[in-house]
């Protein structure tokens, strides 16, 4: 077998690839914050969409990936199929979201979020291993039943509390201490996974292996990377905004503005007047202001009539 390294840039990509699962998993709890108060169920799905990509895409996909950059076989290159990532890229936002969608509607129980864990897991033990597919060495690559079993049993029940954190917890702080927690599950799910691998080199070792190489998909993935972050925000904002302005199920909030609503008559009647001044030039003499004058208050205390003689 041949030598196998999950770190070769050191405590680097195991500290990114965390991080990158603590930031994902926290924006995703927080868009799932933002669901449980939605007022109508279009709005709800919104929210559990953006938490979709949050967790999916940037908290579970973005940190296996910066994690896979670590990997290497001193002895034979390493290459990536593009295609096969973004495959797994798919797998894990997809699962995820609807993971969320069962758990998200109706009332919340236990064996609702049981069932939707078991589903969200296989799925991104599915998105790990096809990840792990598109990954080509010199040689044959052999899995551990005995770990591929524990990082499914990782998989599933990180997904299952995650799901749950999702539907019950409320507060910045229990929200990042809980994301915190789902990004050490998702990080020792890929490096359980990871370590379940082998590698046994082929007799003539070729120096030329189909792919890209491994720091080629820093660009792909910044590229995805940048837009999923983009995309997020920006679908956030515009939810957001939506609701600030309208309320119930999208009827137009009345504002400030819109108790005294402005018109083109009151307009033309505060516009200025040119009157002609005494000496036969024309002036510019404003009109009074359309507003009623309100009448004089009546005396607290009523004057006492004056007896007059007969």
């Amino acid at each position: 077998m041949a030598e196998v390294h999950h770190f070769t840039y050191g405590a680097f990509n195991p500290i990114a690839a965390y991080l990158v699962a603590v930031l994902g998993s926290f924006l995703g709890l927080l868009a799932t914050g933002r669901a449980r108060g939605a007022r109508s169920r279009g709005r709800r799905n919104r929210w559990l969409i953006i938490a979709a990509f949050s967790i999916g895409g940037a908290g579970i996909w973005l940190m296996h990936f910066t994690a896979m950059l670590g990997f290497d076989v001193p002895q034979s290159p390493v290459r990536y199929t593009p295609w096969l990532m973004m495959a797994s890229l798919g797998l894990s936002v997809v699962t995820v979201g609807i993971g969320l969608m069962v758990v998200g509607h109706g009332r919340r129980s236990l064996p609702k979020i049981a069932l939707a864990g078991l589903f969200t897991g296989a799925g991104v033990l599915a998105m790990h291993y096809t990840g792990m597919a598109g990954l080509h060495v010199s040689g044959t690559i052999h899995f551990n039943r005995a770990l591929v079993a524990a990082s499914a049993v990782i998989a599933v029940v990180a997904c299952t509390a995650a799901l749950w954190f999702a539907v019950s917890v409320k507060g910045w702080f229990p929200m990042a201490g809980a994301a915190a927690l789902m990004g050490a599950a998702v990080a020792g799910m890929h490096y359980t996974g990871m370590a379940s691998m082998s590698v046994e080199l082929s007799p003539d070792v070729s120096t030329t292996v189909s792919g890209i190489k491994p720091l080629l998909m820093i660009v792909p993935i910044t590229l995805v990377s940048a837009a999923l972050i983009l995309g997020v925000a920006l679908s956030a904002l515009q939810a957001m905004t939506d609701e600030e302005f309208t309320e119930g199920d999208g009827v137009p909030r009345r504002g400030m503005h819109a108790e005294n609503p402005w018109s083109l008559r009151q307009a033309s009647l505060a516009a200025p007047v040119l009157r002609r001044s005494p000496a036969g030039r024309p002036s510019s003499v404003p009109r009074p202001s359309p507003r009623p004058v309100p009448p004089r208050p009546k005396p607290l205390v009523e004057e006492p009539l004056l007896d007059v003689p007969s």
